[in-house]
């Protein structure tokens, strides 16, 4: 069961996060004043979903693995901290703060500082999670690595 509980848990989480940030950017650049309070303001109820789904991969991904680590499991293990201390010390505090700014309809420095930093952190987080998921489709066999092209002097 792990073994499709994984994946899904995992393009969750990915795309609840890439939602965020995408929501957060295009609102930024087209929106009003009401889209973004509305924007920043609902990010932080994406939790119910998105800490559950991180959650369920580490555990599943946790169980997959077998207590190896080597090769691309090694790789994804690695990563897997700084998503998480990414997520935790960052995003987290970042989009309770910036909601509560943006509730207030308080769009200082401070403010757009905080989306600065939550918009690179999120960037982050979303490559690392995409190279995971890269990572475990190469080690499922879903996706191979294609060998450079070979132009023939012929």
């Amino acid at each position: 069961m792990n073994k499709w509980i994984h994946p899904v848990a995992g393009a969750i989480a990915i795309l609840a996060i890439a939602t965020c940030w995408l929501s957060t950017a295009l609102t930024e650049l087209l929106g009003n004043r009401e889209a973004i309070i509305a924007v920043k303001t609902d990010i932080p109820w994406g939790f119910l979903l998105l800490i559950p789904a991180l959650m369920t991969t580490g555990g599943t991904g946790l169980a997959l693995s077998k207590g190896r680590r080597v090769g691309l499991i090694a790789t994804k293990f690695k990563r897997m901290p700084v998503i998480a201390a990414n997520g935790v010390l960052i995003l987290i505090p970042a989009a309770l703060f910036l909601a509560s700014k943006a509730k207030a309809a308080n769009f200082d420095t401070a403010f757009y500082a905080v989306q600065t930093l939550e918009l690179v952190a999120g960037a982050v987080n979303i490559t690392l999670l995409g190279r995971n998921m890269r990572d475990g489709l190469r080690m499922t066999r879903r996706l191979r690595r294609h060998p450079a092209c070979r132009v023939s002097s012929s």
